[in-house]
């Protein structure tokens, strides 16, 4: 039996060099996979965690949006309340300039009985007395004028309050936008736009 066995044959030293050339060569190729495969990996957690940054950075600007919308919409409603005061006074001044010029009217209207009372010399005493009473109501007349005049100056007066009283709230408003700018001014220096 054992003469039906053939020996086996025994691999050239050029074979066993080239085994050991290939096991090197696929331990290495495993050694490059592997780096691979962990550089990879570090790409993958390195993407998430900038992506989660993006998306706590974008949570912090739709924030800080909403606030100066918040910001905004409650200085555009006490603006506006201001201007519908603003309204409230300049119809006030329209009202009491309209009596000023029914009083320059009615002024004009007593100033042409003086025209009269130098054309009729003849009946100058009956005309003297006539002049001395469109004097009075011309007197009465100029105070009337001189109070709208006072009233339209406190009137003036009020509007220099509210247009004052507007421009502080355009100066919080200006601070608060400037606050509000703040982290985006941050945000720009950490990550500079091209």
């Amino acid at each position: 039996m054992a003469s039906d066995q053939l020996p086996e044959p025994k691999a050239s030293d050029d074979e066993k060099v080239l085994q050991a050339q290939y096991l090197r060569a696929l331990s290495s190729f495993e050694g490059i996979m592997l780096a691979q495969i962990e550089m990879k990996v570090q790409m993958s957690n390195r993407l998430n965690w900038t992506i989660r940054a993006g998306l706590i950075l974008l949570g912090v600007i739709a924030f800080s949006i909403l606030v100066l919308l918040l910001t905004l919409s409650s200085q555009i409603n006490r603006m506006s309340a201001m201007v519908l005061e603003m309204n409230g006074h300049f119809e006030s001044v329209t009202q009491r300039m309209d009596r000023i010029t029914l009083a320059m009217g009615s002024m004009q209207e007593q100033v042409g009985y003086m025209d009269t009372v130098r054309e009729s010399t003849a009946t100058m005493d009956s005309e003297m007395a006539a002049m001395q009473q469109q004097m009075g109501a011309m007197a009465v007349d100029v105070d009337g004028i001189q109070r709208e005049l006072a009233r339209v100056k406190d009137e003036m007066a009020s509007i220099a309050g509210t247009i004052a009283a507007m421009n502080g709230e355009v100066a919080v408003m200006g601070r608060e936008m400037h606050r509000l700018a703040k982290p985006a001014r941050t945000l720009n220096k950490m990550f500079p736009f091209p």
